[in-house]
């Protein structure tokens, strides 16, 4: 399941498996919030976009090692395909960075980090988001 060397992946596969793990790491934080399915799911749409990614980065940007900056770095310079409407190309590609840095720490195995750098990112944007 876990790579010896995920640093050989794309940023592409990478930031692919970095959004479903940012995505499961809100939904986990908000399953302990006791509100309708509905209600949670329109919670982790707010979470889980370029625009809330992107601003989660720069609460976590000061906390990052240097091979980890250059994980975020290959993410967010790598070619993307269509922006979406509800956000810009250069908040697009910093989430797109992120992605790859959770893939990139997932892939490694390193569930401290990675819960680490999540819970700096989720009290810096659940404050404005809850």
């Amino acid at each position: 399941m876990f790579m010896d060397n995920p640093k050989m992946l794309s940023p592409s596969t990478l930031a692919f498996v970095g959004d479903a793990v940012f995505g499961l790491l809100v939904r986990a934080k908000l399953s302990e919030i006791e509100r309708p399915v509905g209600e949670l799911h329109k919670r982790s749409v707010d979470f889980v976009n370029a625009n809330a990614q992107a601003e989660g980065f720069a609460f976590i940007e000061p906390l990052l090692t240097e091979e980890e900056m250059s994980v975020f770095k290959r993410g967010r310079n790598n070619h993307v395909g269509q922006i979406p409407k509800s956000t810009t190309v250069g908040v697009y590609h910093v989430a797109t960075g992120l992605e790859a840095l959770f893939g990139f720490l997932y892939l490694k195995n390193e569930n401290e980090r990675l819960n680490e750098l999540f819970s700096v990112i989720w009290e810096g944007i659940s404050v404005k988001l809850l």
